[in-house]
This record gives structure tokens, C-alpha cells and sequence, in this order.
């Protein structure tokens, strides 16, 4: 499969952005992005997941059993592909489980793999800003080997859309979980960013994505975390590991 040169759009992350004023919720967004990488990408099954790193973890979207024997192996053993790059912001690609070298870092999960799926590839893209990890995109495929370079580059970009869509259904107002509903406090969120916006020397989009983080890493409004930003009970320090 041919794919797209590095700079542009891949058929992936364009079928994602195409999307973003018609999805529901976070379950509609996983499916549309797992469907999106079956399509565009050299893989036989996806999934999309929350917080995997924890006991929290949710699934959101699974292609098949496959996908979902892969996640239930993770929580039950407590390694993985997904659960490392949650746990480290990074991909985990894997083309062969077979291989010891590949495995060796999680080698009751690899042997459970071979023992009970048809994976023999699995490639972990986290839904990373920042310092938060919202989920992880996973993929697998049934023979060993590496992703082509485009269409890893495709999925990465995908996954950093899906994040940010994701970050701002659940922090812009409106009804949600962890929605503000009350249009009159966006004044202070505002205000908020240009506060955080010297604090890090950064740009007022970089300011309020930094804000959206922390808001979903605590599951608080984003109006509430901004008020305590004015009141200065709340200050981001330039690590963006690190809040006071």
C-alpha cells in the first residue's frame, strides 16, 4: 500500500479530521478512528482504550475478539504494549511478539499472546499532551513486520487529532461529565490563559491546551481549574510535568 509522503495528510488522520464536527462522544471518535486505520492501514484489528495504565482502564472501541483478548491479557497480566506506552508517552511497536528481543520487556504477556491470538504484531500509539496519557490507539496484525513509515507516521498523527478532539469535548463548555455548562465563566477562563500564557513564556493555544490537560488528569471543570488559576492557588511552573 502506498502512502504519503512525510508533510502530508495520510488517508488515516484525513478520514479522522473530516469527522470532528459529527462525533457524539468518545465512543463514537474510537470507532471512527479504529475503522479509519482498518481502511488505511496494513493491520487486521484496532481498538482504542482509556487510562490503561490504570485500574480504571476503559475500553471504548474494539474491532473484534481479538482486540478485546489483547486488552483483557494486559489488565489481567499488568504488561504490555499498551500499558508501556501509556505508562511512557511513547509508540510501543512490536513487529514480531515471536521475537525475544521484542518481547523480552513483557515476556508472560508475549507467550499469552502467541498461546491464545493470531497477533503476531502489535503497534501502541498513546493519546499523549503533555504530561496527561488519555488512552492508547492499538493495532495488531496477524503476520510479523513493521508498519510502513508512512503509515506510522499516519496513525501517530491520527491518534495526536483524536487526543485533541477528545481533550476538547470534555473541557469546552457545554454538557458533559466535566463540563461547565455556564457560558458567563469563560471570562476568567481567558483571563486564566493569559496568566499561564507568562507563567511559560508560551502562546495563548499552547496556554489553554495545557489547562485542558490538567482539567481531564484531575476530571475538573475547566472553568473551576481556571478560577483557581486567578485566585493564584494555582500556578504552572515551565516543566509541563510538573503544576504547583
Amino acid at each position: 500500500m502506498s502512502g504519503p509522503a512525510d508533510g502530508q495528510v495520510g488517508p488515516v488522520t484525513r478520514a479522522v479530521l473530516a469527522g470532528a464536527g459529527t462525533v457524539r462522544d468518545d465512543r463514537d471518535l474510537a470507532e471512527r478512528v479504529c475503522r479509519a486505520c482498518l481502511t488505511g492501514q496494513d493491520v487486521d484489528g484496532a481498538a482504542l482504550m482509556l487510562r490503561p495504565a490504570s485500574v480504571a482502564r476503559e475500553m471504548l472501541w474494539a474491532s473484534d475478539g481479538t482486540a478485546t483478548l489483547l486488552d483483557d491479557l494486559e489488565f489481567s497480566l499488568g504488561e504490555g504494549a499498551c500499558t508501556e506506552a501509556a505508562a511512557s508517552g511513547r509508540p510501543v511497536l512490536v513487529p514480531d511478539v515471536c521475537d525475544t528481543a521484542d518481547a523480552c520487556r513483557w515476556p508472560v504477556f508475549a507467550a499469552a499472546v502467541v498461546e491464545r491470538t493470531p497477533a503476531r504484531a502489535l503497534f501502541a500509539l498513546p493519546l499523549q499532551w503533555g504530561p496527561v496519557n488519555l488512552g492508547v490507539l492499538h493495532l495488531y496484525r496477524r503476520t510479523p513486520g513493521s508498519l510502513p513509515p508512512d503509515q506510522c507516521r499516519d496513525a501517530l498523527r491520527a491518534a495526536s487529532a483524536a487526543t485533541s478532539m477528545m481533550l476538547g469535548s470534555h473541557t469546552d463548555p457545554g454538557d458533559g461529565p466535566w463540563l461547565d455548562p455556564a457560558i458567563g465563566n469563560r471570562a476568567e477562563v481567558h483571563q486564566a490563559t493569559g496568566m499561564v500564557l507568562a507563567q511559560l513564556g508560551i502562546s495563548a493555544t499552547e496556554a489553554l491546551a495545557r489547562m485542558r490537560a490538567y482539567a481531564f488528569s484531575e476530571q475538573r471543570l475547566l472553568t473551576d481549574v481556571a478560577h483557581d488559576i486567578v485566585c493564584r492557588r494555582l500556578r504552572f511552573t515551565p516543566d509541563p510535568s510538573s503544576f504547583d
